[in-house]
């Protein structure tokens, strides 16, 4: 499975992705920063997109978050925005398998003055999120990980939000292949995953869901009991 290294953003008319860019401005100089020293040091290009990065800042915002959990750190970028999102007096837990990256997100938070409200957790995320169970329940939940991992991560985030917390699932059209049962050119064991988590996120019961419509997919649920 791979992630295009230019994200597109509503419908996919590049003109309308340069407009909505130019007149939202989402990536300032400290994101530019991380995105391009993440390239430098070999990180695969699968960090969000700018746009995207906006949206889970200005979401963070909506909910009042406080208190929040990412599931795959990467380099920094997207922890930063919803860092900016919480305030000062966020907390974000973040969870990175890969003890190199997990070192460059760190410098990332530094960087962009948010390192104090960020505890990043190295190790499996299945694992580690035990250790932060006891300062919940949570606000938001994002998940951006390994996608066999997604159905699971669902349901810790069922269990350990708060009633009108947000989960959000990035790549949630499973790049460009969920609606399919054999798709062509993609690992269907990582699709598979991907569906099961929409499926339950929209049908279980525990959620009131959407999915916002950005060029990889960002599924949304506020969770309603």
């Amino acid at each position: 499975m791979g992630s295009p290294l230019v994200k597109g953003f509503g419908q996919g008319d590049p003109a309308l992705a340069r407009w909505a860019e130019e007149v939202f401005a989402p990536e300032d100089a400290v994101l530019r920063e991380i995105r391009e020293r993440s390239a430098r040091a070999g990180l695969p290009p699968i960090a969000v997109g700018p746009m995207d990065g906006l949206h889970l800042e200005v979401l963070a915002r909506a909910a009042g978050a406080r208190r929040a959990v990412e599931i795959g750190t990467l380099g920094g970028y997207s922890g930063v925005c919803l860092a900016r999102g919480m305030g000062p007096e966020g907390v974000l837990h973040t969870f990175e398998l890969d003890p190199a990256r997990a070192a460059l997100a760190r410098a990332s938070f530094e960087r962009a003055g948010v390192a104090g409200q960020v505890r990043v957790h190295v190790g499996p995320a299945l694992e580690r999120l035990r250790e932060v169970e006891g300062e919940g329940p949570f606000d938001l939940v994002f998940v951006d990980a390994d996608k066999q991992g997604y159905p699971a991560y669902l349901a810790w985030a069922e269990e350990h939000l708060r009633v009108g917390g947000i989960v959000l699932g990035d790549n949630a059209f499973a790049f460009g292949h969920v609606h399919e049962r054999a798709p062509a050119g993609e690992d269907a064991a990582a699709v598979a995953p991907l569906r099961a988590f929409a499926e339950r996120l929209a049908r279980g019961g525990r959620f009131r869901a959407t999915m916002l419509p950005t060029a990889e997919g960002l599924a949304m649920g506020v969770k309603v009991a």
